[in-house]
């Protein structure tokens, strides 16, 4: 299964706006409409949410990557030279956007794009495929997924000056997969993979490399996202029981059970089974759970409270 971040992030950015409508503030949905074919699905916002990015299909079925601005509309991002590309995440500023693109022999090659330099092939660290999944706020640093030469999917860390660096994966692990990024580019969040299908969530630092969060008592652990200063993770991790649990870790805290640590605000039988993303200074967390309440799965919105 692919977790991306665009979509973590997308719940949040539907959090805020139920908070601002429930404050009386003003209001505004636009349609962004497609490249001429019949879908498009939005992944990312800049900070002031004038600039949208995602992918949707132009006249010939071909899905793109796109930018759109209200006064420029939806801007086809095109490819590295075959007919399908994907934007996931873009900068602060709406600047520098990344994502995934064919190139000519339609392998699929992680970009970094800009006005000037246009779309840029990051490379892989060996292997045939990479997927940009996250940009730091200033766009210097991109996170994503890419083959090495033995065909293991490794979690990668880009800048300009180091190129593709390969972050590797925790011990007893073959695949890691990264998920989101701090704001300035320093921690690097998500999960390492084995054959046997077990994961376990990771928190990486070019200072003290990929660190094993641990799991809530179970054998699954996934990071989903990251405050901007890189202290606070969230994810989904089982319990001895088996069960899926909303989870936030600290360095001070290690990692707890958000139903426990806020089970005051729960209503008997309701569960928080994943928490998908957090706000840059770490007090609002946004994922899934069980409302017993309306007998539905739903989104939610946890207030933490000042930090």
């Amino acid at each position: 299964m692919r977790y991306t971040p665009n979509r973590f992030k997308a719940l949040l950015s539907a959090c805020v706006l139920s908070l601002i409508a429930t404050a009386g503030w003003s209001q505004s949905l636009t349609w962004l409409g497609t490249l001429g074919g019949n879908q498009s699905e939005a992944y990312g916002v800049s900070a002031d949410g004038s600039v949208v990015v995602g992918w949707a299909y132009n006249a010939a079925g071909q899905r793109r990557a796109f930018r759109w601005t209200a006064s420029g509309g939806m801007q086809d991002l095109g490819t590295l030279g075959g007919d399908w590309s994907d934007a996931s995440d873009v900068s602060a500023d709406g600047a520098v956007v990344v994502g995934w693109a064919h190139n000519a022999a339609e392998q699929r090659r992680a970009f970094r794009w800009t006005a000037a330099d246009e779309m840029q092939d990051l490379g892989t660290l060996g292997g045939y495929d990479s997927y940009a999944y996250a940009v730091s706020a200033d766009g210097a640093v991109v996170v994503g997924w890419a083959q090495n030469a033995a065909g293991q999917g490794r979690a990668f860390r880009w800048t300009a000056s180091g190129g593709m660096q390969d972050l590797g994966t925790l011990p007893g692990y073959d695949w890691s997969y990264p998920f989101d990024v701090s704001a300035d580019g320093s921690v690097v969040v998500g999960r390492a993979a084995n054959a046997a299908g077990r994961d376990r969530v990771f928190r990486w630092t070019a200072s003290g490399g990929m660190q094993d969060l641990g799991t809530l008592g179970g054998d699954w652990s996934v990071a989903s996202g990251v405050s901007a200063d890189g202290s606070v993770v969230v994810g989904g991790a089982s319990n001895a029981a088996g069960q899926r649990r909303a989870f936030r870790w600290t360095a001070s805290g290690g990692m707890e059970d958000l139903n426990r640590t806020y089970a005051s605000l729960l209503t008997n039988g309701s569960e928080l089974v994943w928490a998908r993303a957090i706000s840059p200074d770490g007090r609002y967390i946004v994922g899934w759970g069980y409302n017993a309440t309306t007998r539905r799965y739903e989104a939610f919105l946890l207030d933490t409270g000042p930090r």
